[in-house]
């Protein structure tokens, strides 16, 4: 397969192919994590690129080759600026493969920890997402920029936003909050993985989530699948990372899985 360093729209990416894909291969964004950098996840691209999918993987702003030689408090700080831009550059990529690839099929979504965040806040903006994996991810943007606060303030640090700053962003997240309007998922095929002794990403709201879920996909239970690990933490396991390649593979290179 053809791995190679390339630029959409000044977005910095790893472009992965298998030598025999054509140009209407079903194509698979992959978001990374806090912390993480675009080349840290190709084992997921391989996984997936082996079984005919084309693989995006896009740097996060402020992230791998992008950064600009913040701390891990100071970007920390910078979270959610970081998880809205990569939910309008995701956006940007749509537009990009249909520019580069007019004949490409099915396009799915995926991510660990902030990407997989990322992934839930596309999956309320683009209908266009027609699969996703979602790797140690939660939907509830609000309450978790809350927690994240109170959190940094238990600890000392001053959160540079005004009353008014704060509540704006509050409002800006609750627009890609899946947990006010569940039904944007539209019934399309979603894989959750979560470690139950996560301590980053809190697994019980991923958990109430999906509970709240599966009312949704009554008529087609096959397209919600779950693996809630007991002994994991914040480490997606091999398990997980296969099937969340199995996942995409299956559901963008089937004509009749969506």
């Amino acid at each position: 397969m053809e791995i190679r360093e390339e630029r959409w729209a000044g977005i910095p990416l790893l472009h992965i192919y298998p030598e025999t894909g054509g140009e209407s291969s079903p194509i698979a964004i992959f978001l990374h994590g806090f912390t993480s950098a675009k080349e840290h996840n190709l084992h997921y691209a391989y996984n997936m690129a082996k079984r005919g999918l084309r693989v995006i993987l896009p740097e996060a702003h402020l992230h791998g080759e992008r950064e600009e030689g913040l701390d891990e408090v100071q970007l920390s700080l910078r979270f959610w600026e970081i998880v809205l831009t990569s939910i309008e550059e995701v956006g940007t990529l749509k537009e990009e493969i249909g520019r580069r690839f007019p004949d490409a099929g099915k396009i799915g979504l995926a991510g660990t920890s902030m990407g997989g965040i990322e992934t839930l806040g596309c999956l309320k903006a683009y209908s266009w997402i027609d699969c996703a994996s979602v790797m140690m991810g939660t939907p509830g943007y609000v309450n978790l920029a809350k927690a994240q606060m109170a959190q940094y303030e238990s600890k000392g640090f001053e959160i540079p936003l005004t009353a008014e700053e704060r509540r704006k962003l509050f409002d800006t997240l609750a627009v890609f909050d899946l947990t006010k309007d569940r039904k944007a998922l539209g019934g399309r095929p979603v894989y959750f993985w979560h470690g139950e002794q996560d301590e980053t990403v809190p697994f019980k709201p991923t958990r109430n989530f999906v509970e709240a879920i599966r009312e949704d996909y009554q008529e087609a239970p096959e397209k919600l699948k779950y693996r809630f690990e007991r002994q994991a933490g914040h480490a997606v396991s091999r398990t997980g990372m296969l099937e969340c390649a199995d996942w995409l593979a299956t559901y963008l290179n089937d004509d009749a899985a969506v």
